[in-house]
């Protein structure tokens, strides 16, 4: 079965703040195998659009570092599987999601105050720092 996952891209990397991408790399897999990959421009997209951009694109799991609890209710209402608190090469990581073997935190959040940017992620790291 085809199914395309979407990870936050920047140099080859997990993008560390899912509101603030600006392309995702989608990878469209078919059982363990990467079909084919592309990056796509999220066009100025931000925090509140992103999950309908993803769904528009038809990913169904989304691979990412830090990310809010706003978003992750959005994406949970289209139905994006999401799997946090990832970091390095995203097409390392990718792979390691379809053999089964992806190191993810399924608590990892980012909440925001006052311009500050810290990853409620129990590590006590900040965003992108991991």
């Amino acid at each position: 079965m085809k199914k395309i996952i979407g990870v936050p891209y920047e140099n080859g990397q997990v993008f560390q703040h899912f509101g603030h991408s600006e392309k995702f790399k989608l990878y469209t897999t078919e059982d363990k195998v990467i079909l084919s990959a592309e990056e796509v421009s999220t066009n100025g997209s931000g925090h509140g659009l992103l999950a309908e951009f993803l769904n528009v694109h038809g990913v169904s799991v989304l691979i990412c570092g830090g990310i809010g609890g706003g978003a992750k209710d959005a994406l949970a209402q289209k139905e994006i599987a999401i799997f946090p608190g990832v970091q390095g090469d995203a097409d390392e990581r990718v792979q390691e999601y379809l053999n089964g073997e992806l190191d993810f935190n399924p608590d990892t959040h980012c909440n925001h105050h006052h311009g500050d940017h810290d990853c409620g992620d129990d590590h006590g790291h900040h965003c992108g720092n991991h």
